[in-house]
């Protein structure tokens, strides 16, 4: 989801994925290392048949051809199922378990699991659901599956039919045999609903046999994974609206699926909607057809490369689209379709970035829809179809770099993938790697290395935050029975990007690294990975192809301390040094304003700051100044006072500097920005800026606690329900 790039998502602001400053981190499994990290480990000559496609060459940097990768399957041995399942009878007694393949997901993909599917759904606004069917074409794993587990929470099942798959078309997705099942929904677990069996018949089984399964079902209002909104919410005022947002577990609440990263399908769809409203997702359209009685839409969209089911996304609304580049279009509605795309111009110049560095871009289309401003999150890596809030929309291009790291997922996250949550970081770790690299090459590398201290503050903070103790500042933590929203934070973001930092550095630089990023893409691209996979070719890639040859770089790994890394809390064992050109400015006003609030006489301690200071600053360099303000003291009414006057901050557009003045203000308890930040909050959801502004209202006196409760109780439907959530625990109303 949405990108820590340079925008600092501090763990108090709450989801930093979806952009990614706000999805900032979901927890990793506390766990001990999958593979052994001592060097004995690291020198070993056992090569791992997998990578043996690799061609052998005296050059790190020669070129490596494509890789053929399975079509995406969990690769088994996996453990046996944890529970069973008995079609008559009710487990109200138990309280179920998620599979030992992923800890958040029933799935039993080690048995069958689906490969594509086929939704074909209404949109109710009246009632606010969607109805229809979803029909999964199901791999058998293991011969001896009886049953097919899907993940569902708070939908309505309203049958289930299974036929085998036609084996004269692959593609096909009907049957002239479907018969109707007798399926089972098993006891709701409080965080990740209600395991769906569908046993697949008595007949004889066989590993890659496939077999239809039709479900028909609506969704319900508790979905998470929709927020309908009222034509009032919307910009035009007209046309009532639907967006969803399935990542991390939410996918479920809108379709019955497999809902874990681990699994991967391709996927086709039809969307009735009303007229005259539009339907997009993330796929490629494939065409439209306007019912003979003038009141819906049929849509169709394709989507053929694989992909988890958090990536399914459909935004249903009065949209517009306007080109911005050879394979991009922006979408949203009429209103602000030409500020949008004098924002968005660049997106072609981040995409070619990226494909020099990794490989071709393999998703077709690639663009953007600018959604209301509800969304929880700044930014969301929907395949063909990336979502961002409006809160990028500053005027001034400042803020549209963090579409640099919406298209590094296109590769990091959405090509390879981790194999479950607990090893987050290796979705947004690496992003956040790609997108500094893109920006470094866009914008300087001085602008690369500002983007990184930037990120190591906001882990600092986070650590600060939590305790250099607690499990969440891990690269992997625990996640059993832990809802994955519960658990977001940066670390996952900045702790996996400085791991990689680390390493380009440690291994010799980017010449010999960059080589190795297309590599990984290319032998990885369709699969979820687990971190051993991670690790292993690794290691392997630069004992292969290390220019100063394989005992030197089995030196190198045998250096690396994976453990302090993967699995330690608390801050990385080690710190990297940073060029500090673009800090050194922010320093030293941030010192000059923490020395004149520190003086006795406050009536002539500003007279000496002037608008210019800010003259040559950049819009993070700015945050950053701020941010240092926040690290300090809190500052007197009299410098709030001058310091919002001198560089006019109460009136200032740009959504990162409001949301830090406002945050200062609320930190010295300065009680005349607490209008202007009731405003912030309800013009926008984005939970990067809507959770700490909340928290610090709370938490500035009572008349403050009061302001913020009476606010988000009065207005908590204007809130994406993934956000309404989180801020009811925040402001302890849960």
């Amino acid at each position: 989801m949405g990108c820590t790039q340079s925008r600092i998502a501090l763990p108090a602001y709450g989801w930093a994925a979806a952009v990614d400053d706000d999805k900032a981190g979901l927890i990793l499994r506390n766990k001990e290392p999958e593979t052994p990290a001592d060097s004995a480990s690291l020198s070993s000559s056992r090569q791992l048949s997998s990578f043996n496609t690799l061609p052998r060459t005296s050059s790190s940097t020669a070129a490596l051809r494509s890789h053929p990768y399975p079509q995406s399957r969990p690769p088994p041995p996996y453990s046996s199922l944890s529970h069973g399942f008995h079609t008559m009878r009710t487990d109200a007694d138990k309280k179920p378990s998620p599979t030992p393949v992923d800890p958040t997901s029933f799935g039993n993909t080690d048995q069958a699991y689906t490969s594509h599917l086929a939704l074909d759904l209404t949109v109710d606004f009246d009632r606010s659901v969607l109805a229809g069917s979803a029909t999964h074409r199901v791999r058998v794993a293991n011969a001896d599956a009886s049953e097919v587990v899907f993940d569902t929470k708070y939908l309505v099942i309203q049958g289930v039919e299974v036929a085998p798959a036609p084996a004269t078309d692959p593609a096909a997705m009907t049957a002239t045999d479907f018969r109707t099942v007798d399926y089972h929904l098993a006891a709701p677990h409080p965080k990740f609903g209600r395991a769906l069996h569908v046993p697949l018949g008595h007949d004889t089984r066989v590993v890659d046999s496939e077999y239809l399964v039709r479900i028909r079902y609506e969704t319900t209002r508790e979905s998470s994974a929709l927020q309908f909104l009222t034509p009032e919410q919307t910009a035009g005022k007209q046309h009532p609206y639907l967006f969803t947002q399935c990542q991390a577990i939410h996918a479920r609440t809108m379709v019955p699926c497999q809902d874990s990263p681990g699994v991967k399908l391709t996927y086709e769809a039809s969307i009735h909607a009303p007229q005259p409203l539009t339907a997009l997702m993330s796929a490629l359209s494939t065409g439209h057809t306007a019912a003979a009685e003038g009141k819906t839409t049929t849509f169709t969209f394709r989507q053929d490369t694989a992909m988890p089911s958090y990536l399914i996304a459909l935004v249903v609304g009065n949209l517009q689209g306007k080109e911005i580049g050879p394979r991009s279009t922006v979408w949203t509605e009429p209103e602000v379709v030409d500020a949008a795309a004098w924002e968005f111009v660049d997106t072609e110049k981040f995409i070619e970035i990226a494909e020099r560095l990794l490989t071709p871009y393999q998703w077709g289309r690639y663009d953007l829809l600018v959604v209301p401003p509800s969304f929880p999150f700044g930014g969301m890596e929907n395949p063909c179809l990336t979502f961002v809030t409006p809160t990028l929309l500053a005027g001034d291009r400042s803020l549209v770099d963090v579409v640099a790291h919406e298209i590094s997922h296109s590769w990091t996250g959405n090509l390879v993938t981790t194999k479950d949550w607990t090893s987050f970081w290796l979705n947004e770790g690496w992003t956040v790697f790609v997108e500094r690299k893109i920006l470094g090459r866009m914008h300087g590398e001085p602008v690369r290395q500002f983007a990184a201290i930037l990120g190591w503050k906001e882990l600092e903070t986070a650590v600060r935050f939590y305790g250099a103790d607690h499990p969440f500042t891990a690269l992997n933590v625990d996640l059993t029975d832990q809802d994955p929203d519960d658990a977001f934070s940066t670390v996952p973001y900045e702790k996996g990007f400085n791991l990689l930092f680390y390493l380009e550095k440690h291994l010799g630089g980017p010449e010999i690294f960059e080589p190795y990023m297309k590599a990984y893409i290319r032998h990885f691209a369709g699969q979820s990975i687990s971190e051993a996979q991670w690790k292993d070719f690794l290691v392997y890639y630069f004992k292969e192809y290390h220019p100063a040859g394989e005992k030197e770089a089995e030196r190198l790994l045998g250096e690396v301390d994976w453990d302090a890394w993967l699995n330690k809390p608390g801050m990385p064992p080690v710190t990297p040094q940073f060029d500090q050109t673009l800090m050194k400015d922010c320093q030293h006003l941030a010192e000059r304003w923490q020395t004149a609030a520190g003086q006795k006489d406050q009536d002539d301690a500003y007279t000496g700051f002037k608008p210019s200071d800010l003259a040559d600053f950049s819009t993070d360099q700015t945050a950053v100044f701020m941010e240092l303000l926040l690290e300090a003291d809190p500052l007197p009414t009299a410098a709030v006072e001058a310091l919002g006057k001198t560089y006019g901050f109460p009136t200032v557009r740009n959504a990162e500097v409001r949301f830090r003045w406002q945050m200062v203000a609320l930190r010295a308890r300065y009680t005349p920005i607490f209008d202007a930040v009731v405003t912030f909050v309800l013009e926008q959801g984005r939970m990067k800026y809507i959770r700490p502004l909340y928290r610090s209202l709370y938490a500035a006196g009572d008349e403050g606690a009061k302001l913020a409760r009476k606010t988000f109780s009065e207005n908590r439907g204007i809130y994406h329900p993934i956000a309404a959530a989180q801020l009811a625990k925040d402001l302890e109303l849960a």
